[in-house]
């Protein structure tokens, strides 16, 4: 038996109608469940999912850096800028063969908007 693939991953948010601003209305996901005042919403990425989850209680942490491949990079980072967001750097080539740029969310999340040069 071996892992086939991700079918999600469940951010912890503070403020679930900023982070739902974020990822639909500035990033462009396709919310399918949930919204601004929902303590749980869910995000279609590919075949899989992006969670929100509200935690007032612990707090949040960073933990890493979620990686989404888009089919253009710089079309992607220029979308976000003119949403007002400011990304880490401006989009560059990586010696690991991606063109990439990374951004946080409202909670610190990171992500970086990737796509493989061939």
């Amino acid at each position: 038996m071996t892992v086939q693939s991700i079918s999600a991953v469940t951010l912890a948010v503070r403020d679930m109608a900023a982070a739902v601003e974020f990822y639909a209305g500035k990033v462009g996901l396709e919310m399918l469940y949930g919204g601004g005042d929902a303590a749980f919403t869910s995000f279609r990425v590919g075949g899989g999912y992006v969670n929100l989850i509200l935690e007032e209680e612990h707090g949040v942490n960073w933990w890493g850096r979620l990686i989404l491949y888009v089919d253009d990079v710089d079309a992607m980072y220029q979308k976000l800028v003119d949403a007002g967001l400011q990304p880490d750097g401006v989009p560059e080539d990586a010696p690991w063969r991606e063109r990439y740029f990374h951004i946080s969310d409202p909670d610190g999340h990171g992500l970086s908007f990737a796509k493989p040069i061939p």
